[in-house]
């Protein structure tokens, strides 16, 4: 895994040649955490204790797929130009012509699921994009409360319609390695339909 660049407007992202696997999620989801377990590596997408660090589009390169690290999304102490920013970005990335393989929409399974993140759903879903849904920290939780959240969650998210029916989910985290395995089967096959 190598890190290739960062962007930060969305005109300057390069042509995309290669599969790609983006990961899109709340600030303090654990988005940097659940790649670097992904990937290996201790501190190759950077990790920061404060929410909201992540402000540029990051591309990492492994096994032939580029996976792109999104900025956070929701983090209320950046002034509303920085987020409005933020959101031009993330929407220039999407809509751009790319060879999306899979869009990994991380969720803290802690809590139900926010507004923002059944926003950033219905986006997927509304630009007919690959998608997974990736339970984070599932650590902090029992298996039993994992198996409750992750129902509730699924509850919410089902009322959006048939659009998300077969939408895969994963639990994850990136203390222990739940779900990794899985999340990198997802990715292997999604890369090799695009």
């Amino acid at each position: 895994m190598t890190y290739v660049a960062s962007y930060g407007t969305a005109d300057q992202l390069p042509e995309s040649s290669l599969p790609e696997v983006s990961f899109v999620g709340r600030s303090n989801v654990g988005k940097s955490s659940i790649m670097n377990k992904l990937f290996g590596r201790k501190d190759l997408v950077r990790v920061s204790s404060k929410p909201g660090k992540t402000t540029l589009v990051s591309f990492f390169r492994a096994a032939g797929i580029d996976f792109v690290d999104l900025p956070g999304y929701g983090y209320a102490k950046r002034s509303q130009a920085e987020r409005d920013r933020w959101a031009a970005l993330i929407d220039g990335y999407f809509e751009q012509d790319r060879r999306h393989a899979l869009v990994v929409s991380l969720v803290d399974i802690r809590h139900d699921a926010s507004a923002l993140d059944l926003q950033m759903i219905d986006y997927l879903c509304a630009h007919d994009l690959p998608f997974c849904i990736a339970f984070t920290k599932a650590d902090k939780l029992s298996r039993a409360q994992q198996d409750r959240q992750v129902a509730s969650i699924c509850r919410q998210i089902a009322k959006m319609g048939d659009a998300v029916e077969d939408v895969p989910i994963v639990v994850c985290s990136a203390v222990d390695g739940t779900g990794t395995d899985d999340l990198l089967d997802l990715i292997g096959q999604a890369a090799e339909q695009v």
